[in-house]
Parts: structure tokens; C-alpha cells; sequence
């Protein structure tokens, strides 16, 4: 049986990895909006604006008849969000700052068909205390550079955390059960395609 059909408004090699983990069949293509935060919108606004205005975008862009699917994720401490560093030094600080403590990620994904439909997640990562040696390591070792926050979870960062409540995919970059309940809202089945 043919297995569901989607388009994905992201670069994220991760958000492929997940939507191809739930046997989603997809092409990708990258949307280019402006993501700067708006004066005095929440953290899960602000996800929520970004994932949807992606596949918008990617839909009006390439007049997809197919379903396209948008993402965001942000790294947030004591409601500030943290973008991907734009270099060794802003890395530290982010890493600095989320060392020994907890932070909240929020992640939201969006479908664009016929109709438009978001939904958002919203997880609690505790780090442990980080040297600076190790992050220096981390940084040499690539993975940080295009993360939000500056870590990956799935990568060497997940040495640094001490606990997670939420959604490990949410963290990742695309969260699944929110992912698969739109995708069933729209009429597009899971498991109900596996033969």
C-alpha cells in the first residue's frame, strides 16, 4: 500500500529522520521567512506563527497540491529564546546559561491543505553542570553550530542532560504524537497505511 504523501517546509535533516521514523513518504523544500521574534509574543506564539508561516509559504511558493507541513522549535530560559549561536562565543553562552539548570523547549508543527491546523509542544530539559572545556569540545565537534540553543539531543549534548519531561522528538525538532494527530486530522493515517 502507498504509504502517506507530504511536503516538508524545512532543511532539518533531523525533521526528516522523524517523519521517515512514522513511515511518512515526503519531499522537502526549504521555506525562507523572516524569523525574528515580534515584541511581546510568547515562546509558543512565536513557534506556532513560524511553523504555520513556513508551509505557507512553501504552498503559495510552489502551489503544492499536496499537504505541506511547517515546524519551529526554540530553546527558551526564563522566557528568553535562544537561536542557533552564531559563533564559538555565543555558543558558550548559551551553553553557559543552560548548564546546571533547567530550560523549556517548545516545538510546534503546522499543516497547510484545504485548511490550516498547528499545534504546539512544550518540554522541560534539565542540564547538568557543563565546564567550559566540554563545551569547548562540543564546539570543535560541530554539532552546535545549527541547533537552536546550541545543542543537539540526539547528538553528544545528550551526555549533558540530566532529565526530560515532554517530548523527546518535540526536543529533536518535530514532535510526533502532535505531528500524527494533525496528520489524522486531516485524514492522513499512520498506522492505518502500514501494510
Amino acid at each position: 500500500m502507498k504509504r502517506p504523501h507530504l511536503v516538508l517546509a524545512s532543511a532539518s535533516p533531523r525533521r526528516c529522520e522523524l517523519l521517515a521514523q512514522i513511515g511518512i513518504d515526503f519531499e522537502q523544500r526549504v521555506a525562507d521567512i523572516d524569523e525574528t521574534p515580534r515584541a511581546g509574543e510568547s515562546p509558543a506564539d512565536y513557534v506556532a506563527r513560524l511553523a504555520l508561516e513556513k508551509a505557507r509559504a512553501v504552498r503559495r511558493a510552489g502551489r503544492c497540491p499536496a499537504p505541506v507541513l511547517g515546524a519551529d522549535t526554540a530553546v527558551v530560559v526564563d522566557g528568553r529564546i535562544l537561536g542557533k549561536p552564531a559563533d564559538f562565543a555565543d555558543a558558550g553562552d548559551m551553553l553557559r546559561l543552560l548548564s546546571g539548570r533547567a530550560h523549556e523547549v517548545f516545538s510546534a508543527v503546522a499543516l497547510v491543505a484545504g485548511r490550516e491546523a498547528v499545534a504546539v509542544n512544550c518540554s522541560t530539559v534539565r542540564f547538568r553542570e557543563i565546564h567550559d572545556s566540554e563545551i569547548a569540545a562540543y564546539w570543535r565537534s560541530g554539532e552546535p553550530c545549527d541547533k537552536a540553543g546550541g545543542y543537539a539531543i540526539q547528538g553528544l549534548a545528550a551526555a549533558f542532560i540530566e532529565r526530560l519531561d515532554g517530548s523527546y522528538s518535540g526536543v529533536m525538532g518535530l514532535p510526533l504524537y502532535e505531528t500524527t494527530r494533525l496528520l489524522d486530522d486531516f485524514g492522513i493515517r499512520i498506522l492505518g497505511q502500514i501494510s
